[in-house]
């Protein structure tokens, strides 16, 4: 009986790999934590069988990560868990990258294969505020000045993150926010914008077709944070002119693919 509890746990002998190099060493200690990041607690028998080691091994890398405190071992459970050491660094990184940080290349990319200017925006109660953009070379262009704000009943990323959002959630901010319309071409009805956010649901990014400015539409996607909350938005804008149908939807995919880009970055799931 107490052989099988060591087993799980701790090997009462252990054999050293002689063979194995220090950044062979590394690498292992590497897929451990990584291994063990998939699992609340998990065994050593377990976990060495998921990344493909002997136990004696595996559990010689945890002695020395447990050390450092990347890992920790419940003697009671003979379970192995992620360690306070590991939260840290994992938190040092999240802290570092910002969501202006992490959209800065993705807005130049996406200005560059759409030719057309690319925006960020965060949330702000019912509306979104322009943080940042990257201008098209075309002389006829989009332009929003850092900190110009929107109702999010007529941008693009407005919408895409409405789209995103629980119905008592988006039914609560369009009761105190309103649909006031700005264009003949705003969704200024419940009904009109409901239809609207379920196709933008259904395909991940929004379409904003001169709702807000006569004779300008943008294309928007949501990005999400590390804990899956929407934080902010991509679009790219331009004259309607520009944005062909046939060509709208090939533009939509790319957007989505930056503000998904954004969103991994930042630590979070699409």
């Amino acid at each position: 009986m107490n052989d099988v509890k060591r087993g799980r746990g701790r090997p009462r002998s252990v054999v050293p790999d002689a063979n194995v190099s220090t950044v062979q060493a590394l690498e292992r200690g590497i897929l451990l934590l990584q291994a063990l990041a998939q699992h609340n607690a998990v065994s050593l028998s377990d976990l060495a069988l998921q990344v493909g080691m002997p136990a004696s091994s595996a559990h010689r890398l945890l002695m020395t990560l447990q050390q450092h405190d990347f890992v920790d071992f419940d003697e009671n459970t003979q379970l192995w868990h992620v360690g306070l050491e590991a939260f840290r660094v994992g938190s040092a990184y999240l802290s570092r990258t910002n969501l202006l940080e992490a959209a800065r290349g993705p807005l130049r990319d996406l200005m560059e294969i759409t030719g057309e200017t690319a925006n960020l925006a965060v949330m702000d109660n019912a509306e979104v505020v322009f943080v940042a953009q990257v201008e098209t070379t075309n002389p006829i262009r989009a332009f929003f000045s850092a900190g110009t704000r929107a109702l999010m009943h007529s941008s693009g990323i407005g919408k895409a993150l409405l789209a995103q959002m629980p119905r008592r959630r988006l039914e609560a901010m369009l009761h105190s926010a309103g649909l006031p319309k700005y264009t003949p071409k705003t969704l200024s009805t419940p009904a009109e914008l409901y239809t609207d956010l379920a196709d933008t649901a259904k395909r991940g990014w929004s379409y904003d077709q001169e709702e807000r400015y006569e004779g300008m539409s943008c294309v928007g996607a949501a990005i999400r944070n590390a804990h899956g909350d929407l934080v902010g938005g991509i679009s790219v804008s331009g004259p309607s002119v520009r944005f062909d149908p046939l060509q709208v939807a090939v533009i939509g995919l790319k957007v989505k693919a930056a503000a998904d880009l954004v969103t991994l970055t930042l630590g979070g799931k699409v």
